[in-house]
């Protein structure tokens, strides 16, 4: 736990912290530290101090002088002043920023924090960043210097503050070209960390050059003009993340950047990526559309509890005429939590969305259409059916930097050899998904197609994007040949092709040569960061490599059997016993044994949760900065802890290092779900769907969630997606129909579950099944349909024979087979209780056991186990499955006479998210024979009245 902050009051002027001079007085480090440390007294001794010993000369840079003889300032800041000057080697004009005299001489952590600011901007290469041409030491007198671009303009906070608000067509315009500056910056690991309308720089397109900050050289404008350029200036208090280690370490506890303007984890100390940036962006944006901050405050704590309360006045914006689209953006970049903000690549797709250019574009093109199309006698539905068609098509949008690795050709005559193919595709893409220019497609999106189809340029559309890499892979003997082909879909033209021979020794680098030849054709821009990541051999050990390979193979099959999960552990062990330096292998062990135990596919579990424990901190301690192992390491303490605030740190970490796997994201959804935080959840599936769009299980988990939050249509939507990719299957049906349960339509659920009914050699529908039966109070017509799928069943290998025979003892009991019903249910408990000695903690097990003693009549026993489920999976610890056990607590007490409880419990259920399929609502309640105990009750009559929610 943070340490409570000081109060902290801010400078009214330009909304700094304000903190203790020297002389005790407060002072604000933006205004009083324009000539030094010190008290205003002291501000007043050293105002002229900066530049004017000697003779203005710094190196080759001499400072201009105004007709008056003084020196040409451009402004001052609380790390220096900003003198302009001429370059007198280059003769050119240059913005000279120079070190105070008192802060070099009295505060090594002023000269600390300078040199950060002028190595962090020094990196830095953009059109909307202001270049810094040189960082130098003023050796007479020791004082730092840099020379950067001369900015032309005025700065954001001067615009509003002259002119008025902007519209919102500028604004957009701003937001713009300062995101892609913010993208420039995240790839070299930097952040501002003072974002804020004065640190904006604006230069309108027809004006003269002038200088800087001078108000007297510029001319008056209008709010209302053509969209300026934008520069940002000052990246003063960016730090390279990759440094980064205590975040207090390098600002001694002293609050670094500007309240008003700074995001919540600023004020908690705690560690930045370019998610602060975008908060304060979304601050700066709110002000240049309202002239105001959307959280005010009188000191750093005030601006802090108003960020929390999340409450935005998002009147101030309607009253500014901020379109919808707009005001929603902000709101999500104004998210408290980061991880609910996009991300820069999300945030400059959205504020194209926004922009009236864009609008004005789709309609330009309507209008066009329509009227060609017109003037040949062609009908108006026609015409918008076509720009539809057109537009769910359109790869003539996707990225010109986007790419899909099709599967691989296994061309060796022993098709055993198939595991070369599939884990050298799956290698060149796990290299590709560090590279942050690119968007790179998952490989289960891409699975579904052939190695060469005929129809590129569709499955391209398909996916989202502009490029397609083909390969194949020969093994003869100990020899391998390697061919890749990348061709680009829009035009069906080679970009860049190659063939590499290898041997099993020196295969190694193959992938990482790939990866490098489509990076360097598509143009895309490497960091050095993700140039080692390339240039990294996984194994110098051949044996140990097609050890990792065939296990890889494993983990790529889209079947969750315990002879996949066993295949791939067989060969990963083997891979780290010859290398047991290979932290990549290590990393994959570590995950897929996390993997089977969430799933509960393998046992033992402690075993193999210990397992999972070991080998991923084996991979962090070999490689810290692997992001493998940091997801590795992630989804160990999500699925064998539960531990989800530690999942999610190293989750997000991983993120950074990984940019385009999808995997990420799609752990991270299930985590913040798991911990309700439902719209952040939605914001990673989006996220993970990006990536990874034709990915079954991935639509699927994403439509389970709009159906446990009881978002109907936009489940349905994404169900269709699914149904899109793979027709008639029978578990999407049986989804849809729950949720045609769930919404008390009997007639439509049928009407779904029809096709299932014909094919008895698919169970996936079966629960849908089992539910419409028990709605329809016609259990006879699925009892022998249930009793044939027990037949198939193995009770000895599998705890759900067990689940499955509750639910035929249910549908006897409403059959009128009581005494059926009750042997059903003994048996059941028989196999549930043994493998609950198994599996002691299994909460699913002890759930399902008390609805078991329920329907024996063993109304002590049923409590019993209500408590321990409880316990094992509280709400507060998990909001998916904790309001499981208070539905079963809801049932368990409406049959065994505690009406009040079975209220409290059914009251609490109806109005909480749950993975319970289909979840409880009003029409369900009204339909349900499993409350026919509490049909009498007028507080169960009032739930089951349609409420708007």
């Amino acid at each position: 736990m943070q340490p409570p902050s000081p109060v902290v009051s801010t400078c009214p002027n330009c909304g700094g912290a304000l903190v203790e001079t020297s002389g005790g007085q407060l002072g604000c480090m933006v205004c009083l530290l324009r000539a030094g440390i010190g008290s205003e007294e002291e501000l007043q001794q050293n105002s002229t101090h900066e530049a004017s010993e000697g003779d203005g000369h710094f190196g080759v840079y001499e400072i201009d002088r105004r007709e008056d003889g003084s020196l040409y300032e451009l402004g001052r800041g609380a790390m220096g002043v900003t003198y302009r000057a001429t370059d007198t080697s280059l003769q050119r004009k240059v913005a000279l920023k120079i070190i105070k005299i008192d802060i070099g001489e009295r505060s090594a952590d002023a000269r600390e924090r300078f040199m950060r600011e002028a190595r962090a901007a020094a990196a830095l290469r953009h059109e909307n960043i202001a270049t810094v041409y040189q960082f130098g030491i003023r050796e007479e007198t020791g004082q730092y210097f840099y020379a950067m671009e001369l900015i032309e303009g005025e700065t954001l906070e001067e615009r509003v503050r002259r002119a008025g608000p902007l519209n919102a067509r500028t604004t957009i315009a701003i937001a713009q070209q300062v995101t892609y500056a913010l993208a420039a910056a995240e790839k070299h690991g930097l952040v501002h960390r003072d974002l804020k309308p004065a640190n904006l720089m604006l230069v309108e397109p027809d004006e003269p050059e002038v200088v800087g900050r001078d108000r007297r050289a510029r001319r008056k404008r209008t709010a209302q003009r053509a969209s300026p350029s934008v520069k940002i200036i000052d990246f003063g208090l960016a730090k390279a993340l990759h440094t980064q280690t205590d975040p207090l370490s390098l600002t001694h506890e002293r609050f670094v950047g500007t309240p008003a303007f700074a995001s919540p984890e600023q004020f908690e100390h705690s560690a930045l990526d370019v998610r602060s940036d975008i908060y304060s962006l979304g601050e700066t944006l709110w002000f240049a559309l309202a002239g105001k901050t959307p959280f005010a405050g009188h000191g750093v704590d005030e601006i802090h509890r108003a960020q929390q309360s999340n409450v935005l006045p998002i009147e101030q914006l309607k009253a500014a005429h901020v379109p919808s689209r707009f005001r929603l953006l902000l709101k999500s970049m104004l998210a408290l939590e980061p991880a609910s903000r996009p991300g820069t690549h999300e945030l400059a797709a959205r504020l194209q969305h926004c922009s009236p250019e864009a609008r004005s574009a789709r309609l330009r093109r309507v209008a066009l259409a329509a009227a060609a199309l017109l003037i040949l006698g062609i009908s108006a539905s026609f015409i918008f059916l076509s720009l539809r068609t057109q537009n769910s098509l359109g790869n003539l949008g996707a990225p010109g930097k986007s790419i899909a690795v099709l599967p691989f050709e296994n061309r060796s005559e022993d098709k055993t050899n198939a595991y070369l193919a599939e884990g050298i595709q799956d290698e060149i893409l796990t290299r590709l998904s560090k590279i942050a220019d690119l968007k790179v497609i998952s490989r289960t999106s891409t699975q579904q197609y052939q190695s060469k189809p005929r129809n590129l340029g569709e499955i391209a559309k398909q996916l989202g994007v502009a490029n397609v890499l083909e390969g194949s892979v020969q093994k003869a003997a100990d020899q391998i040949r390697v061919n890749v082909q990348l061709i680009n879909a829009r035009t069906d033209s080679h970009l860049w092709a190659e063939t590499y021979d290898r041997t099993l020794t020196d295969l190694f680098g193959v992938e990482s040569e790939i990866a490098k030849g489509i990076a360097q054709s598509l143009q895309a821009k490497l960091s050095g960061r993700e140039e080692q990541a390339l240039a990294v051999k996984p194994t110098n050990n051949p044996e140990a490599y097609d050890a990792y390979l065939r296990g890889l193979a494993y983990t790529l099959k889209t079947e969750d059997t315990a002879a996949q999960y066993m295949g791939a552990q067989r060969y990963l062990r083997e891979a780290v016993r010859l290398d047991p330096k290979f932290a990549l292998a290590w990393a994959l062990l570590s995950y897929t044994d996390a993997l089977g135990y969430v799933t509960r596919v393998l046992q033992p579990a402690d075993a193999l949760r210990e397992e999972a424990r070991q080998a991923a901190e084996t991979a962090l301690s070999l490689q810290p900065n692997l992001g493998e192992a940091l997801m590795a390491k992630g989804y160990y303490y999500y699925a064998c802890l539960k531990d989800y605030d530690t999942a999610t740190r190293y989750l997000e970490q991983a993120r950074q290092l990984l940019p385009n796997n999808s995997q990420i994201p799609e752990s991270l959804a299930y985590v913040t779900r798991r911990r309700g935080q439902w719209d952040r959840s939605e914001a990673y599936f989006n996220e993970a769907e990006r990536l990874n769009a034709r990915d079954p299980n991935l639509l699927i988990q994403h439509a389970n969630s709009y159906i446990y939050l009881r978002r109907f249509p936009e489940a349905l939507r994404k169900l269709d997606q699914v149904l899109n990719i793979t027709p008639d299957d029978f578990s999407i049906l049986g989804m849809k129909a729950f949720i045609a349960q769930a919404e008390g339509d009997l007639a439509r659920a049928a009407a779904l579950l029809t096709p299932a009914y014909s094919n008895a050699g698919d169970s996936s529908a079966l629960p849908a099944q089992i539910k419409q039966a028990i709605l329809e109070r016609n259990p006879a017509q699925i009892i022998p349909r249930v009793k044939e799928e027990l037949a198939k069943l193995d009770p000895a290998a599998d705890f759900h024979a067990g689940l499955l025979r509750f639910s035929l003892g249910w549908l006897q009991e409403l059959a009128g087979d009581h005494a059926g019903a009750q042997e059903s249910w003994r048996q059941a408990r028989s196999e549930l209780d043994s493998f609950l000695k198994k599996q002691p903690e299994n909460w699913q097990l002890i759930d399902q056991l008390a609805l078991t003693n329920m329907g024996l009549g063993d109304k002590a026993a049923a409590f019993g186990l209500l408590e321990r489920a409880m316990a094992a999976m509280p709400v507060e610890k998990d909001a998916l499955d904790g309001p499981v056990v208070i539905e079963t607590l809801a049932q368990v007490a409406a049959h065994t006479g505690e009406p009040d409880r079975a209220i409290w419990a059914l009251r609490k259920a109806i109005s909480t998210p749950s993975r319970t399929q289909p979840p409880f609502t009003p029409a369900l309640l009204r339909l349900d024979p499993m409350w026919d105990p509490l049909r009498g009750d007028p507080r169960f009559q009032e739930l089951c009245k349609d409420k708007q929610r």
